[in-house]
This record gives C-alpha cells, structure tokens and sequence, in this order.
C-alpha cells in the first residue's frame, strides 16, 4: 500500500492495492444509473426492479431499509394522496364526487411509490456495503472534474466527513433524547476533526466494463 503525498485541507490520502471490489465511485454510479433506470421502466418490469431491490435490501440490510422508509413515510404517503387527487380521470367511489381519488392518479401515485421504493432500497444497499470512509472517498473520485473549475476536492472532502459525523451523531442523540439535542445545538460548535484519512482504490478495467455495461442498459431503456 503506497500513501499518496497531499495533507491539503487536512486530508490524508492512500491507494488500497487489495484484492479486487467495485470502486466505491463506481457503486455510487450504478445507483445513480439505477435511480434514473427505474423513471424510464414499464410498470411491469418497475415491478421486478422493485421487488429485487427490496428483497435484496432486506436480506442485506433491512435495518437500513426500514430506517429510510420510516423517515420517508410522510413524503410517500403525501405523494400517492397528490397523484390520487390532482390526476383527472374515473372516480374510484362516484358516490364521493369531487372528494375521491381517480383510478388513474392512484395508478401514477403507486407507480411512483414504486420508482422511489426501487431508489430507497438501492440507497440502502449502497449504504450497507459502504463505509462512511469508502463512501467520501467515492464522491472524492467523482469530484475530480470540479479540479478544471478550480475547485478543491480536498476541501469538500473534509467538509462532507464532518458534516456526516455530525448528522450521524444528530440524528442518534435525538432518537435517544430530543431535549438534550435541541439544547446542545445551541451551544458554540466544537471543534472537528483536524484530518481524515481516505483508502483510494484504483480503477481497474472490470470498473469501466461495468460502467459501460450500464450506460448501455440505460441508453437502450432511454430511447
């Protein structure tokens, strides 16, 4: 394992020579192709795509899974209520009039739930196999265009390190103690971490091959 020079912004890299995984930028990368697959797919094959993700993720990580649909369960609910109510189209109970949902919002309304189903229980997954470390440095990889703006990688690194330190630890204070947190965060900010450490993986040709795999999926679903 060989350290790569750079301690700019507090940042100390490294190039992972072990045995081969998917580079972390390219897993990010085929959920995001993933997210942008399910908007495209006919209901029925949404359909297998969702429920492969979702028996997936709750074989792989259903804690994970859970936790984003709970914390999703109102964006969900409200969705599927906006396509039942505004889509025009047959009355589902005519009794009701004006007040009830049409048959074809609730189909919109359902197929949608499906498409964010599909990118939840992605994330999820994503999120199981990542590491916080292998997940910046994923992003880190990814950020390599913003160089030609004159952007520095190193910085939103270190940035985007903290700030998911802290709203991990936001987030599990106030499951435990709401009161506590509320009183915390108006207190003067400690100060973070000085560095942090990212392992980075080279990209190799099952790498491309894979994303190239993908694009192509997706560009014969775009069409």
């Amino acid at each position: 394992m060989s350290e790569l020079s750079g301690s700019l912004y507090g940042c100390r890299f490294h190039l992972d020579d072990m045995k081969f995984i998917p580079h972390p930028a390219v897993q990010i990368l085929i959920w995001v192709l993933l997210a942008l697959l399910a908007q495209r797919l006919q209901p029925l094959a949404l359909l297998v795509l969702a429920s492969v993700l979702f028996a997936l993720a709750l074989k792989l990580c259903a804690k994970q899974l859970l936790g984003l649909l709970r914390r999703t369960r109102w964006i969900l609910f409200s969705l599927l209520l906006i396509y039942a109510y505004t889509t025009p189209g047959t009355a589902l109970m005519a009794q009701l009039g004006l007040l009830s949902p049409t048959r074809e919002g609730l189909l919109d309304g359902v197929l949608q739930l499906g498409r964010l189903v599909s990118v939840l229980s992605g994330l999820a997954i994503l999120l199981a196999l990542l590491t916080q470390t292998q997940l910046i440095s994923g992003l880190y990889s990814l950020a390599y265009p913003l160089r030609w703006l004159g952007l520095s990688r190193e910085r939103i690194a270190v940035r985007l390190a903290l700030t998911l330190e802290y709203a991990e630890s936001a987030m599990r204070d106030t499951a435990s103690d709401w009161r506590t947190t509320i009183h915390n965060a108006m207190q003067p900010c400690a100060e973070g971490a000085e560095h942090i450490e990212l392992r980075l993986q080279p990209f190799r040709a099952v790498d491309v091959m894979l994303l190239l795999a993908c694009a192509a999926v997706l560009a014969g679903v775009w069409r």
